[in-house]
């Protein structure tokens, strides 16, 4: 089994996970944060970084069926969120490829 390479982010906002502290994404990146996930609040991300996609699969939720992947660290497996693969009406196509980061999993990191 080869080193699994972290990216380290820069930028006076940096979020990372709650449990071992590895970069996940920045303020800059944060699109929404009126989004509810499994633990409360959850924020939209354009991207994120030093993440594992778990298998497809289509799942209700409040606004409609999406076919979305679960996403946990890849430092310390803690499950984080889901990316959004596809939505299944034209109102939540801007989801696509996004993600949703739980804010309750999530650090501010100091850089």
């Amino acid at each position: 089994m080869g080193l699994k390479y972290r990216t380290f982010l820069e930028g006076s906002s940096v979020y990372g996970c709650s449990n071992c502290k590895t970069h996940l994404s920045t303020s800059d990146a944060v699109l929404s944060r009126q989004f509810i996930g499994q633990f409360g609040q959850a924020y939209l991300f354009d991207s994120v970084v030093n993440v594992v996609e778990g298998k497809a699969e289509d799942r209700k939720m409040a606004t409609g069926v999406h076919t979305v992947k679960d996403i946990s660290c890849v430092r310390c497996k803690t499950l984080l969120g889901w990316i959004y693969i596809r939505a299944h009406d034209q109102e939540n196509k801007y989801k696509e490829g996004k993600c949703i980061l739980e804010r309750k999993l999530l650090a501010n990191i100091v850089c």
